[in-house]
């Protein structure tokens, strides 16, 4: 049961990252792939009627963590506590910007709100991405499962572990350019015109950065913690993680060469899924990894709820899960094709 619930909480996670993905890349790449007011409507109208919906993932994430992993989140909340309070922060800022710039009739606010969406969501992108970093090189936690160490550090590689240092930077840069062009693809299928053929453009490059960092931030993974390689190596689930990373690889670059939109945009949806999944695979049981001493680290089997309460959310959980999955596959095939500004819009710009 413990693994299962290892297997939802990770689910909830990547569907919300892969989701709420594309609107980050798109955020952050608005400015660059519309040059004119118009342009940016389509780009916002493209992300516009379902981004405040995707946060639903997220929070039902946290919900499910709490739920199943009590003790791990209290460990994880106070000790990343200034990065959730960022998080939350820009959470709020995009949201504004999305909300409240397009009730602004001066271009000039219009381009403030413009920067702060662009800024916010590569903020975003960089404290996950140094989240993810953290997760997979682990914190140093004490005997008593808490743990605090700088936001900044000298970045020297054997240097101390902070939340953004040397690894977790590359990371976030990884996962940066990752989101980036998960977002260009999804722009690529949504819009048309000139937006379409500068977010193809965009995606091409960054998915070919893509290829080029993924081999970099895996050997600086294995470099920071060698046995994730070897419960890599023994764990099926990240053989098939690999398997759909190589296909869907191969899927993206027909789709982006052939100009097949849906191709492109399926196929990086599951890169990103497999990506994923053999980072989770990688590092269970422990969830939380002790720099200072092994024994200190956070497992699943450590850090879980007690059964009967593993019971209960077993009973809520797929009501929950379907409801929001049933609401969401029916909001999106009512926004599905390209984008219709006067449609999708909804005020927003």
């Amino acid at each position: 049961m413990i693994t299962a619930w290892y297997i939802i909480v990770g689910l909830m996670l990547i569907i919300y990252v892969v989701l709420d993905g594309r609107n980050f890349g798109a955020g952050m790449l608005h400015l660059f792939v519309a040059r004119t007011p118009q342009e940016r409507r389509q780009v916002i109208a493209a992300i516009g009627p379902l981004w405040s919906w995707h946060e639903v993932w997220l929070v039902g994430f946290g919900g499910t963590l709490m739920a199943a992993f009590p003790r791990l989140m209290a460990s994880a909340f106070s000790g990343y506590y200034l990065a959730l309070f960022l998080i939350l922060f820009c959470l709020v800022f995009r949201g504004v910007s999305i909300e409240v710039g397009g009730h602004a009739e001066d271009r000039l606010w219009q381009q403030l709100w413009d920067f702060v969406f662009s800024a916010a969501t590569l903020l975003l992108a960089v404290l996950f991405g140094a989240a993810a970093g953290n997760v997979e090189r682990g914190v140093p936690i004490n005997a008593n499962g808490d743990f605090s160490m700088a936001f900044f550090t000298n970045f020297r590689v054997r240097g101390n572990v902070g939340l953004l240092d040397w690894y977790t930077v590359s990371v976030a840069i990884f996962a940066v350019v990752l989101l980036a062009a998960h977002g260009a693809t999804y722009l690529e299928f949504k819009t048309s015109g000139p937006v379409h053929d500068r977010s193809a453009s965009y995606a091409r490059q960054l998915w070919l950065l893509v290829l080029v960092l993924l081999p970099i931030v895996s050997f600086e993974s294995w470099v920071v913690r060698p046995a994730v390689l070897h419960s890599a190596l023994t764990n099926p689930l990240c053989w098939v993680g690999v398997l759909v990373i190589g296909l869907s690889g191969l899927a993206l670059t027909f789709g982006l060469r052939t100009h097949f939109e849906a191709c492109a945009f399926v196929a990086s949806n599951f890169f990103i899924v497999g990506l994923l999944a053999v980072g989770g695979a990688a590092i269970f049981p422990v969830m939380l990894y002790s720099t200072l001493a092994p024994q200190y680290s956070l497992s699943a089997y450590a850090v879980c709820a007690n059964h009967n309460a593993l019971l209960i959310a077993s009973v809520w959980w797929p009501i929950g899960f379907a409801l929001a999955a049933g609401y969401f596959i029916f909001v999106s095939r009512h926004y599905a094709g390209k984008v219709d500004v006067n449609r999708d819009n909804q005020g927003f710009y």
